[in-house]
């Protein structure tokens, strides 16, 4: 079952009703229109990485994000995500991701919102150790860095890679005229796209998950190999 108008009706009240009792009282919608096409669009896409990239699987117990916000820290104690997301990981490495996810590596992303639906690979925000390794990779094969994340395939497909986190200077420990020094101020290592609602409700939302994490593929693998997590050929 794929992701339906009632998918995306039950995304808008709950933007709209933030609260544990509207959520408690659509719990069932919740189920049936979010949770469960989630996990099956989880478990189809583990059938096709083993395909094309065996190393990356989906896990309906370790894939998708919670729906429930961490609100400790957080002056907005909105208890409930408006969106819904997945993670498809490396079977190898930890299934976390973000500055906390020791062990970790790249992989790919599905995010499912209003008007708002992303898919996406790479590495988001790495914690500290995976940072430098890999910012020690990228001075060390500047080539063949760029040739997977600005060939005129990606360029064209995601616009390279996200720059939404970006060092001014070259980090500590590198020449501000190294070579590498454009890719190595990144923190985050990404490629992806938005994509629209009707993309997101088709019953070929897997066809197009597929097309665009296998040209997004090269980066996750160059990325991995860096962290020590190596490419398989059948799972």
């Amino acid at each position: 079952m794929p992701f339906t108008a009632q998918s995306l009706t039950f995304l808008r009240g709950l933007a709209r009703n933030n609260e544990k009792p509207w959520f408690e009282a659509n719990r069932v919608r919740y189920d049936e229109f979010i949770r469960r096409p989630m996990r099956e669009l989880i478990e189809e896409m583990d059938d096709r990485f083993a395909r094309f990239a065996p190393e990356i699987v989906g896990d309906v117990k370790r894939s998708p994000f919670r729906i429930y916000r961490d609100i400790r820290f957080s002056k907005d104690k909105s208890p409930y995500k408006t969106h819904a997301a997945c993670w498809f990981f490396h079977r190898d490495g930890r299934h976390n991701v973000g500055r906390e996810a020791v062990g970790g590596g790249a992989g790919f992303y599905f995010h499912f919102s209003p008007k708002g639906s992303f898919l996406g690979g790479g590495l988001w925000m790495p914690p500290r150790p995976a940072l430098n390794a890999l910012r020690e990779a990228i001075a060390e094969d500047r080539k063949g860095f760029e040739r997977v994340v600005a060939n005129p395939t990606v360029k064209r497909r995601f616009g390279g890679l996200s720059d939404e986190a970006m060092l001014k200077r070259t980090p500590r420990g590198f020449a501000p005229d190294h070579p590498a020094a454009r890719w190595l101020k990144y923190q985050s290592f990404v490629l992806g796209r938005e994509i629209s609602d009707d993309h997101v409700t088709s019953v070929r939302l897997p066809d197009r998950l597929e097309r665009d994490y296998a040209a997004i593929l090269p980066l996750v693998r160059w990325l991995n190999r860096a962290l020590g997590l190596m490419p398989a050929t059948r799972r």
